[in-house]
């Protein structure tokens, strides 16, 4: 197999979001367009091919992934002038989040559609799509909902809920397992522990702690999730 290019490791740099940053404040359309073609439109690409497939997001009402892509990438730049660095935020998990939640929307949005048309015997036939409820694509788990945007608001917040020593780096190990829980087939405790210090080298009451912080902000906002249907993170 031949090797990928750095370029395609590394398609979402600061270079990008300095380049995102410029597009913002270019004074006319012509300078936007030449940033945007040299400097943003392949990480762009490149992010909504990688959700897509990371998470399935195949129930589509276009014919090819590429066009999904398209109608991605074109909301995203409806959106680009919002992006502020002096919040905080990094593009990547910026952008990140707008796309995903996009194709949550519309993935649910198709799914049921193709569910409503369907006849029962179909669902069964179609090779190229899952009918299954636990498809990570469809998310319909309210569970699984939550923690999607729970991990996305620790991360894109981590450094102002945890702001000491090295606790934002813990949080994040932390998290990890939540962004790859559905790969991780191990529960018990002790071995989750030592995953964690694979990630980073902290000792275990230091991870409890942070841990205790992060189940806190997971409890009390999952049950307001759980009674409204939304969240509303503090």
């Amino acid at each position: 197999m031949p090797k990928k290019s750095s370029k395609d490791k590394n398609y979402f740099t600061q270079a990008t979001e300095d380049a995102i940053i410029a597009y913002n404040l270019a004074p006319t359309p012509k300078e936007k367009e030449k940033i945007y073609h040299k400097g943003i439109h392949y990480a762009f690409f490149k992010l909504t091919e990688n959700i897509i497939h990371t998470f399935k997001f195949y129930y589509t009402e276009v014919d090819h992934i590429e066009d999904l892509q398209h109608e991605v990438i074109t909301f995203l730049l409806s959106k680009i002038h919002l992006f502020d660095p002096s919040k905080g935020a990094k593009a990547y998990s910026y952008f990140g989040t707008i796309a995903k939640r996009y194709l949550i929307i519309s993935n649910q949005k198709n799914y049921k559609k193709r569910i409503d048309k369907a006849p029962v015997e179909e669902l069964y036939k179609d090779d190229t799509y899952s009918y299954n409820i636990d498809d990570p694509g469809v998310h319909n788990d309210p569970l699984s909902n939550y923690i999607d945007l729970f991990v996305e608001y620790c991360s894109e917040n981590i450094y102002k809920l945890f702001p000491k020593g090295n606790d934002a780096a813990v949080a994040d190990a932390i998290l990890e397992l939540f962004r790859k829980r559905e790969e991780i087939d191990i529960f018990n405790k002790k071995a989750l522990y030592i995953y964690i210090r694979e990630m980073i080298d902290v000792k275990t009451p230091k991870i409890t702690k942070i841990a205790s912080q992060l189940y806190d902000i997971f409890k009390d906002n999952y049950i307001f999730y759980l009674e409204n249907g939304y969240v509303e993170f503090e």
